[in-house]
């Protein structure tokens, strides 16, 4: 998770919403991605599509279920919905998203797809925390 949210702190020095996620195979990091929707002026382009991207390139094929994804903010439903097709064996993320997470959605993962949630849930919330925080204060 640690990873992730270096990726998440890429994010923030962007201006982008802080969000950081790293796919791991086998111990080894095969993928990262932090949210670049303003700079590629792209609505889908979250971390984990970033990161489901790139390891489907690093891998050849499109799915992962020999991998975990670690995601900084738990997954909305349109990264929920690309993790069922990409049929990750495991999703571990920090923060909770009460308004647009897939678990308040009620979006299925794939059957396959273990989830754990809240690790480093305290720091992964506070970049988020800060990040809207500065963005209130600059306007």
């Amino acid at each position: 998770m640690k990873k992730a949210l270096d990726e998440a702190y890429f994010a923030f020095e962007k201006g982008e919403v802080p969000v950081g996620a790293v796919i791991v195979m086998n111990n080894q990091i095969i993928a990262r991605g932090h949210n670049l929707t303003e700079q590629l002026n792209d609505v889908t382009a979250h971390a984990e599509m970033q990161a489901f991207t790139a390891a489907s390139n690093f891998l050849g094929g499109k799915y992962l279920q020999e991998c975990t994804l670690y995601v900084t903010l738990e997954p909305c439903q349109m990264c929920a919905g690309a993790s069922y097709w990409t049929q990750i064996g495991k999703i571990v993320y920090g923060a909770s998203d009460m308004q647009r997470g897939y678990s308040k959605l009620k979006t299925l993962l794939h059957p396959k797809t273990k989830a754990i949630s809240g690790v480093r849930e305290d720091e992964c919330s506070q970049i988020l925390k800060d990040f809207f925080l500065s963005k209130r204060n600059n306007n």
